[in-house]
């Protein structure tokens, strides 16, 4: 399988659905041997037959982002050596939302999400950047939200990790950019699982096409999750695509 980022690989966080699949699976249709990574073996391992089967490179190393920096630091240790010592792109995807509104937080329920959201790709790019500095470059993508920039009534600690996540993307671009690592963020709206869109769907023969007004149904083709790490994108750093 070729394409445009044939050679390089990837370690793709919390890639065993959803969004993160999706990443995994247009990266290595462009031609990158990629990492999949998550708590859940099973999926992990459809994923990677997923790529497999046109003849895309892929892996799984399982992992459970704590926050601590001793699980990031081994996820980070595994993934390395399974592509031979060199990581070109980390995508800080995996992530948990509570929709519970601000009365109805307890303080676990924050510091969990605190400490997946924020605290786990905090550690994994201190682990991997500087390595990719002594490379001589690499891209870090981070999911961020469009919750970071708009209020609505529910899910204000997501927002508020997300906004985090985002201040890390202007940081850390002004950070590792000028040593030749690209750090930017892409901003996704509301994603609706294929699995969903077909039970949602008004009819079978529209079920590929139909999405409610506003929300996303699925990850279309050309999405910006491969762009970032383009040659023809060297000059953009730090910047959420929405």
């Amino acid at each position: 399988m070729g394409g445009r980022l044939g050679g390089k690989t990837a370690l793709v966080t919390g890639s065993t659905s959803n969004i993160g699949r999706a990443i995994a699976t247009a990266f290595a249709a462009e031609g990158v041997h990629v990492i999949v990574s998550g708590r859940n073996g099973e999926r992990g391992a459809a994923v990677v037959g997923e790529i497999r089967a046109p003849g895309g490179r892929a892996d799984f190393v399982e992992a459970d982002l704590d926050g601590s920096a001793a699980v990031s630091d081994r996820l980070a240790e595994e993934a390395t050596r399974v592509l031979g010592g060199c990581i070109d792109i980390l995508v800080n995807n995996a992530g948990i939302l509570p929709g519970s509104t601000t009365p109805d937080t307890d303080e676990k329920t924050f510091d969990r999400v605190y400490a997946v959201n924020v605290k786990a790709p905090y550690f994994l790019t201190a682990a991997l950047a500087p390595a990719m500095v002594r490379a001589g470059g690499g891209a870090v993508i981070n999911l961020g939200s469009w919750l970071a920039r708009l209020g609505i009534p529910v899910g204000t600690l997501y927002s508020s990790t997300k906004g985090a996540v985002e201040t890390l993307t202007w940081a850390w671009a002004a950070e590792f950019g000028p040593q030749g690592v690209r750090v930017n963020a892409i901003a996704p709206g509301v994603v609706v699982p294929p699995a969903r869109v077909a039970r949602w769907a008004p009819s079978a023969s529209r079920s590929q096409s139909w999405a409610v007004p506003g929300v996303g149904s699925g990850w279309p083709p050309g999405a910006p999750s491969t762009s970032p790490v383009s040659s023809q994108y060297r000059s953009m750093r730090g910047s959420p695509a929405s």
